[in-house]
């Protein structure tokens, strides 16, 4: 298996667990404040990858080597999550999703200025395909709705928060040193933690954690463990194998794994008219799985 058919699969991996976090976290919403709950999540997660390191054999001193790097990473994904939440405090759910989408396009535009990634035709056109798809399957196949998207002061913000989502997948690429995944992927959420802690602490302070219902903490075990910790192993993973495109490209299939999930859950089934969506996802995300010629395209 080649590291591109690798980082593929883990990418595959990566937006079944994501698409998890929806459902599970749409439960708890209104039981918890998100910011609690991911600062929450992300000091797990890294307690998680931290054993995990050091059973398999810790961190060796060259892996800390410029430290700052972790923080930027960090930081980048802390920025994300923040404006992500400050968006949706006034946006609408689904137009929030339909911007979540331009997330490919734009770490195409990020690999070009940090890597030198250059977008071949074919893959230009399944990013276009896979837009279309996951706004087709947001959308629930209907046109009316697509139409009246309307881009407002949230959208905009959150906007912001998915550039800093697509900047991420292209610098872990441009700052690793030689380190593993898992390695790179533990400083990560140690920087990540703390700017979440530091930003959720009114948040997490004026939470009455003994009062949470028991979906709360089933959403939290969940996000930590794999929305979180197993996430970002897989994106660090992908990240070093595939171009920041291909990589981010997974996330059109969200809204799909979202909806297996929500029947998975007890949920009705999703009407058929977004089936033509999810096929359009699978044709681009097939483009993606050729490989291009060139060292450096995408």
């Amino acid at each position: 298996m080649t590291p591109a058919t690798q980082g593929h699969l883990a990418m595959l991996l990566f937006s079944a667990l994501v698409a998890g976090s929806f459902p599970l976290g749409a439960a708890a919403a209104n039981d918890i404040s998100p910011l609690a709950l991911n600062a929450v999540r992300f000091v797990l997660a890294a307690a998680i990858i931290g054993a995990a390191v050091a059973v398999t054999g810790g961190v060796s001193r060259d892996a800390w080597r410029a430290p700052w790097r972790y923080g930027v990473l960090g930081g980048v994904f802390a920025v994300y999550f923040v404006l992500m939440f400050e968006g949706l405090k006034t946006a609408v759910p689904v137009s929030a999703a339909a911007v979540f989408t331009l997330t490919p396009v734009m770490a195409a535009g990020f690999g070009w200025l940090l890597l030198r990634q250059v977008t071949t035709p074919r893959i230009a056109l399944a990013l276009a395909l896979g837009a279309f798809g996951a706004l087709w399957v947001i959308f629930r196949g209907d046109l009316a709705a697509l139409r009246a998207f309307d881009v407002g002061r949230g959208e905009w913000i959150y906007l912001l928060g998915c550039a800093a989502h697509a900047v991420y997948t292209p610098l872990v690429r441009r700052l690793n040193r030689g380190e593993s995944a898992l390695v790179f992927t533990f400083g990560t959420l140690c920087a990540g933690a703390f700017a979440l802690v530091a930003v959720g602490l009114p948040a997490l302070l004026a939470t009455d954690w003994t009062a949470l219902p028991a979906r709360v903490w089933v959403a939290i075990g969940y996000t930590a463990v794999f929305a979180s910790a197993a996430t970002f192993t897989l994106l660090q993973f992908a990240s070093l194998r595939l171009p920041a495109s291909k990589v981010m490209a997974y996330t059109y299939l969200v809204p799909a794994w979202v909806a297996l999930w929500s029947v998975a859950l007890g949920g009705a089934l999703p009407p058929a008219g977004i089936a033509l969506g999810v096929l359009v996802t699978v044709l681009a995300l097939l483009l993606l799985l050729r490989d291009d010629d060139a060292r450096n395209s995408i």
